[in-house]
């Protein structure tokens, strides 16, 4: 009977594997193309995969909670709508994740076989025996991803000078993840690390994988520093009692990612804030004048519509501030793609408005809500959350009068919008000339930087240039 394979997606070019949050489906159920049967996890974004074909779900590979490879099978699809053909019941997301992907051929073979010769291959390690072409192949994938891993990864072991062979990996095959690296360097082990084992790069994948879980640098494991074993709770700190009216909770997917991010991205850029106060009397009269004729295009362009426009535009005069540091170069980015952030309660994701600088006032604001919608409803494309050059978060939808956001990694700014809200000013009398109270609606503004290469001055000229464009905002925009 011909089967239909689901291999796990590749959901980004920096991908290089996939989490199996929740299978929709059970085996035995029947699937419509392109219905949801499972969601999956990465590092970019969570997301449901629809089956390739219509048919019958016969068999689960890799059971929910399991990390594979991009490419790696999770199940296979009847398009005949035959029984399910298992060996026993579904894995479980613990035995999905503990089965090397060798033994899975084995695994189907196995009524078939004699008991005598079914446990020799299970017991003969493949090293020490003349490998076959399907054993060559695990092992230089396994090889691949211990030593390269993934870019982010080598970047960060790059800026700190470690070996990436040295660092005990977690991950698929062995392979080093960003919370291996991020730990080893918390620990302190990367400092400790003795310099001459660099010098066989041919011997130290080999030795790392022959030796036992607890062998490589106990520094790194036992450390009571290690911040990502604190995040995620393997480790309990006397600093962090677990008390009877406590409860503890898992963080979901997205919630280690978000500390994940902000952690790495407060250790690599050197933050300062500016702020800077806006009026918002022009804009509230021009959005009360123009309203209806904005529902007929079909939008409705909120306060943040505006800032994003002003925003687009003035960038294109402060380069440096739609930019990013790389080694000892500086980027300067070509498009200007602006990230929005959007409260998922619980949770956080940044879509992204790509080249917003060529479009108008309502083409931004329906593009927005458009964002916004799928993002609260899970329906956002991979590509659709990459590739910001600049951020805005507004905090000030739920009164907050100011705040001070973190840098998102990849760029060099980030602008956070406070509470709009109706304040006393002074300001001049058009009659006397002289100075008067008023009534206008303000909201401060404040400008997270990269320091690195984005100066105080560079911050406040574009902060005032951003205070004119919207103080004065143009009726044609």
């Amino acid at each position: 009977m011909a089967r239909i394979e689901v291999p796990m997606p590749q959901m980004g070019e920096s991908i290089a594997e996939g989490t199996v949050s929740k299978w929709l489906k059970r085996v035995g159920e029947a699937v419509q193309r392109d219905e949801p049967i499972l969601e999956i996890s990465t590092d970019k974004v969570d997301a449901e995969i629809p089956a390739p074909s219509s048919g019958t779900l016969v068999e689960i590979v890799v059971g929910e909670g399991a990390t594979v490879e991009v490419g790696t099978v999770v199940a296979y699809i009847d398009p005949d709508g035959g029984p399910p053909e298992t060996n026993g019941t579904e894995p479980s997301a613990e035995t999905a994740a503990e089965a090397p992907k060798d033994e899975e051929p084995q695994a189907h073979a196995g009524p078939g076989s004699t008991p005598a010769a079914e446990p020799a291959p299970r017991s003969a390690p493949a090293p020490s025996t003349p490998p076959t072409d399907e054993v060559e192949a695990v092992g230089s994938a396994e090889e691949r991803l211990r030593t390269r891993s993934t870019p982010v990864v080598r970047k960060i072991a790059e800026e700190h000078g470690i070996d990436i062979s040295a660092v005990p990996g977690s991950g698929h095959a062995g392979r080093v993840t960003k919370q291996d690296i991020l730990s080893f360097i918390e620990s302190g082990a990367a400092a400790s690390a003795p310099p001459a084992r660099p010098e066989p790069p041919a011997q130290a994948p080999a030795v790392a994988a022959q030796q036992p879980p607890t062998a490589p640098t106990p520094a790194a494991v036992s450390a009571p520093s290690d911040l990502w074993k604190r995040f995620y709770g393997e480790v309990q700190h006397p600093e962090f009692p677990v008390r009877s009216a406590d409860r503890v909770e898992p963080m979901d997917k997205i919630r280690r990612l978000t500390a994940e991010h902000m952690v790495m991205a407060k250790r690599i850029a050197p933050h300062v804030h500016s702020f800077i106060e806006i009026d918002f009397t022009t804009i509230d009269r021009i959005r009360a004048a123009s309203r209806k004729r904005w529902e007929e295009q079909g939008a409705r362009v909120s306060y943040t519509g505006f800032v994003a426009w002003a925003v687009s535009r003035v960038l294109r005069e402060f380069p440096m501030v739609n930019s990013a540091v790389s080694g000892n170069n500086i980027i300067y980015r070509g498009n200007i793609n602006l990230g929005m952030a959007v409260d998922l309660n619980p949770g956080l994701i940044v879509p992204v408005i790509k080249d917003a600088d060529e479009l108008s006032l309502v083409g931004i604001a329906k593009k927005l809500a458009d964002l916004a919608g799928r993002a609260r409803s899970r329906q956002l494309n991979p590509d659709e959350i990459q590739g910001a050059t600049f951020s805005i978060t507004n905090p000030g939808v739920l009164g907050t009068v100011v705040g001070m956001p973190v840098i998102p990694k990849g760029t060099s700014a980030i602008l956070g919008t406070g509470a709009i809200e109706k304040r006393v000013v002074v300001v001049e009398d058009p009659t006397t000339g002289g100075d008067a109270m008023s009534i206008r609606k303000r909201a401060l503004f404040s400008l997270g930087y990269d320091h690195r290469i984005v100066d105080g001055a560079d911050a406040a000229r574009f902060m005032a240039r951003l205070k004119e464009v919207l103080d004065a905002f143009p009726e044609d925009a």
